[in-house]
């Protein structure tokens, strides 16, 4: 078995998976008791949401999550949030294409939404114990991908719907990471994972999935990318609906510095036998026919639209007539630069794992597979060391007899290698502005220096100073809904600076683009959110399963520029539609 993950009951991470959030979190920790008692577990180290999570604060949050108005609900974030409630686990979600945009903006380089709720930003790389996770949040839509992050309060209409678009400044920094990943997590799935499975069984649940994934437009390119560069032992999932396994293999890295793969602009999978006909749910409402829907005539390789662009007309002269004329009207000779790389290509050769093992699971309602329990181990079996349990301390005195000794708890921790990459790209990030320009890919032989340069700093002023554990410095911001307060309102809530993301800025050593003053706060405010397109979702941009069935759905140095300059102050319910 080339994947060095194993399932083990003693001394592995006990880790319980959730598909899609849709605010049940009473209904979901509620789950993973009763799994852990039929599993003889006293319970999970960690519990993991695949998205759609729905980090609502109060009705200002809630009128700008991407739901329609009619099914608009609070859900049960806002007790944990006010700290009337608290999680049974140790919970961390990537975003869907169903949130709370407003909070979530608060916290790009991740941070705590509720005490032991930890939200991982658009993308990050953290480690649990002795395994290394890495996420990516958001859904596939092409024509967002190479924007900026250029959404900011006031919300327009578009704004409330790409914010949750996956983007490819983020997607750059995971396609450079050099080091093992144990977990990869990402809401709709990878681009064509479905090949690597049981596909007739999907098209089964899913009908209308099948044609999707001939046409290459079933998931997310980004997540493939991803996926196909740090081959974590796992894969978890969401979005689609549906429980689905699927194991990827893959060739060892080659040492060979010219060995790449052509990016395909059609990705069509081998033909597949006709499927029995299978009868959609009658009680299940799709919400996402109002943003999900690809325009006429887009595919899903939006992003590779350079691949396919028309050719030039024909200027009309013949060969005969062409051979006349003198050299200097001939055209200059075509320059052979070889096949396109695949983006996160070629693998480091410190990249090694062989075999990926991929969990899709659905959403929390009775009779759904949403819940899935597991207790893994790192592909660096030396990790478990390095990274031991804390010592469970008992004050108890009772001469009663002695009871099993509790497991200890494993410290969330960030990850040097993406804090040193972090530093990197946060010399050019821009938020909040529409008309700015992505910097452009220098490529890896041109980022590794930089990132090898970081990280010495990154060594020194985080690691060698103890300073790698997060904190627990969940503060809250916008007030939280309390009982008797309306539960819809017509307004959009206020912006807020976080405390946590002030405080993960100046550990790093990077600029605060996400504090402003109140004056601009209030002159933003005063203008009103940027006008919206008409258009909606209807500009186009497909990430699989539009149609099928009800998926992704439910309810559903201190450097850097900011379009308004931050000041940087430091180096059981569950049910009906959803």
């Amino acid at each position: 078995m080339s994947t060095k993950t194993r399932i083990l009951e003693s001394d592995g991470v006990r880790v319980a998976i959730e598909g899609c959030g849709h605010g049940t979190l009473g209904a979901i920790y509620a789950s993973v008791a009763k799994a852990s008692e039929a599993r003889g577990w006293d319970g999970v180290d960690l519990l993991i949401i695949g998205g759609d999570f729905e980090a609502v604060r109060n009705a200002a949050d809630l009128s700008v999550m991407s739901v329609p108005a009619k099914y608009r609900e609070l859900g049960d974030f806002p007790a944990y949030y006010s700290g009337e409630k608290k999680a049974s686990y140790l919970t961390i979600f990537i975003t869907g294409n169903h949130e709370a945009s407003s909070y979530l903006w608060e916290l790009y380089y991740g941070g705590w939404v509720a005490p032991n709720m930890y939200y991982l930003g658009p993308a990050n790389v953290l480690r649990f114990g002795p395994l290394r996770i890495a996420g990516m949040s958001g859904i596939w839509k092409g024509f967002d991908y190479r924007k900026p992050h250029h959404e900011r309060l006031p919300f327009s209409q578009d704004d409330i719907k790409s914010f949750y678009h996956v983007r490819e400044i983020d997607v750059r920094k995971l396609l450079l990471l050099r080091e093992p990943v144990d977990v990869g997590l990402s809401h709709d799935w990878p681009r064509a994972i479905e090949n690597h499975g049981n596909a007739n069984a999907l098209w089964k649940m899913k009908p209308d999935f099948r044609q999707e994934s001939i046409d290459g437009r079933l998931g997310n390119p980004a997540a493939e990318y991803v996926m196909d560069r740090l081959r974590p032992a796992y894969w978890f999932s969401a979005h689609m609906h549906c429980k689905f396994t699927a194991i990827r293999t893959y060739e060892p890295p080659s040492a060979e510095p010219n060995k790449t793969t052509e990016v395909a602009v059609e990705d069509a999978p081998a033909p597949i036998s006709e499927p029995e006909q299978a009868t959609g749910n009658p009680d299940e409402i799709d919400l996402d026919d109002e943003d999900d829907g690809p325009a006429a005539g887009e595919t899903q390789n939006a992003e590779e639209s350079a691949a396919s662009a028309p050719q030039p007309p024909t200027s009309g002269v013949t060969d005969e007539l062409r051979a006349q004329l003198p050299a200097s009207f001939a055209a200059p000779a075509p320059t052979d630069q070889g096949p396109k790389a695949r983006p996160g290509q070629p693998v480091p050769l410190t990249i090694t794992n062989t075999t990926t093992r991929f969990l899709a699971l659905d959403k929390c309602l009775p009779g759904r597979k949403f819940i899935q329990l597991c207790s893994l181990e790192p592909l660096d079996p030396s990790q478990l060391k390095l990274h031991p349990r804390s010592r469970s301390r008992s004050r108890s005195r009772s001469k009663s007899p002695p009871r099993k000794a509790p497991r200890g708890q494993y410290t969330l921790s960030y990850d040097p290698e993406w804090l040193a990459i972090t530093r990197v790209f946060a010399r050019d990030l821009v938020i909040g502005d529409p008309t700015a320009q992505v910097p452009p890919d220098l490529g890896e032989a041109a980022y590794a220096p930089l990132i090898d340069a970081e990280r010495a700093w990154v060594d020194e002023h985080v690691v060698r100073a103890g300073k790698l554990a997060v904190p627990s410095n969940f503060e809250i911001t916008a007030p939280p809904h309390r009982p008797g307060m309306p539960e819809t309102v017509s307004y959009q809530p206020e912006e807020y600076s976080n405390p946590q993301t002030a405080a993960f800025c100046e550990l790093v050593g990077v600029e605060n683009l996400w504090d402003a003053s109140p004056e601009e706060r209030a002159e933003r405010k005063a203008r009103g959110p940027p006008p919206s397109s008409g258009g909606g979702e209807r500009r186009g941009g497909s990430h699989g399963g539009s149609h099928g069935g009800g998926r992704g759905g439910g309810r559903d140095s201190g450097r850097g520029r900011g379009f308004m300059r931050g000041r940087g102050r430091g180096g059981g319910r569950g049910g009906g539609w959803r």
